[in-house]
């Protein structure tokens, strides 16, 4: 018996935004200063940095809630199951329905509860609810699965990684050239296979962290609306990242008797490339060997960085054969990781 992901699906937005859309943006320092650069040379530092050269957008007339719909439709589809025995919905995202050029945020009803009432389902035993535990959040919603499951409460769960960041930023900040759109799904069961979900790990550093990533007011001092926007403090989030994230992977590998040679994929959030490289570096030193090659997977380069999405979205399209010289085949040891907002850390050991 093994609790295993049996359907994936996943929604990337079809509005391309490219690098050079962003040349003639007035980026400002947090006080409202000048900055001494070009916006070519900020932007061409940017992409090295990073590894975006470009992110996706949703359509003005789409809401998170209806990617997120999309995404679990796609996942029920493919693991072929009746939707009214869906025990659990499980939405992963952190900033609600934002309306293009709206000021205010719409959480109620839940996410959850909103795809709920899009895919039609009658059953009221389905249960709806919505988790805000930044980028990490679909994964736990993953463990939080695997608890109801384990614990008999549920049988079968939908859990979702919904964002629409571009709702929500900045557009005098250079870090608004971070973020992106998306949503990814995937169905959650008990069957007879063997495998599934390993072992997971999952911390909190709210200490001295709690704050690295938050909402904040324009970079612009002439804008005096009340909007807020997502900020953060990317060179405090690196350095707690390659820290505490690949100690945490090794505790969790090392907690699942798995060895470190059986892992064909690190699935890790697609937050930045070059931090994700060095957290994955970081992780094969701790066993005294060299990170090899195809062993992350990366799609922010085109998709950027869409928060709670990337990490199933990633998974659906290496499954489905959308990701070049990358495959993930039956009896596969994978990790799934993430970093983000709270600070939270997580990682699930899979065998697929």
């Amino acid at each position: 018996m093994g609790i295993k992901i049996t359907g994936t699906g996943s929604y990337i937005p079809s509005i391309i935004e490219k690098n050079e859309d962003f040349y003639n943006h007035e980026f400002l320092n947090a006080d409202g200063s000048s900055i001494n650069s070009t916006n070519e040379v900020i932007v061409e530092k940017f992409e090295a940095i990073t590894g975006i050269q470009e992110r996706r957008y949703i359509k003005k007339e789409l809401l998170n809630s209806d990617i997120a719909f999309y995404a679990s439709q796609k996942a029920i589809e493919d693991a072929k199951i009746d939707k009214e025995s869906i025990d659990y919905i499980i939405c992963a995202h952190n900033y609600g329905d934002v309306k293009h050029n709206a000021e205010q945020s719409d959480t109620v009803p839940s996410i959850a509860s909103r795809v709920k009432h899009l895919l039609k389902i009658k059953n009221p035993k389905c249960v709806g609810y919505d988790l805000l535990f930044g980028c990490p959040g679909w994964i736990e919603g993953v463990i939080q699965a695997k608890a109801f499951i384990t614990a008999g409460l549920a049988k079968r769960c939908l859990v979702i990684g919904t964002e629409t960041l571009s709702r929500v930023v900045d557009k005098h900040d250079r870090d608004s050239m971070i973020y992106s759109d998306g949503a990814g799904a995937v169905i959650v069961e008990n069957t007879n296979e063997e495998g599934g979900i390993i072992a997971h790990n999952t911390a909190t550093y709210a200490l001295d962290e709690a704050h690295f990533i938050y909402f904040g007011e324009t970079n612009n001092p002439e804008i005096t609306d009340q909007r807020r926007y997502i900020k953060m403090y990317g060179r405090k989030i690196y350095e707690f990242a390659i820290t505490h994230v690949p100690m945490a992977l090794k505790a969790c590998l090392d907690e699942s008797g798995v060895s470190i040679h059986e892992v064909k994929k690190i699935l890790i959030h697609q937050a930045n490339e070059k931090m994700d490289e060095a957290i994955v570096k970081r992780l094969y030193k701790l066993y005294t060997m060299e990170m090899p090659k195809e062993v992350m997977p990366m799609t922010i380069n085109t998709l950027g960085n869409s928060s709670v999405a990337t990490v199933p979205t990633l998974y659906d399209m290496i499954l489905k054969g959308q990701l070049k010289n990358h495959s993930i085949n039956k009896g596969d040891i994978i990790l799934f990781a993430s970093v983000g907002a709270g600070m939270n850390i997580n990682a699930i050991v899979y065998k697929c």
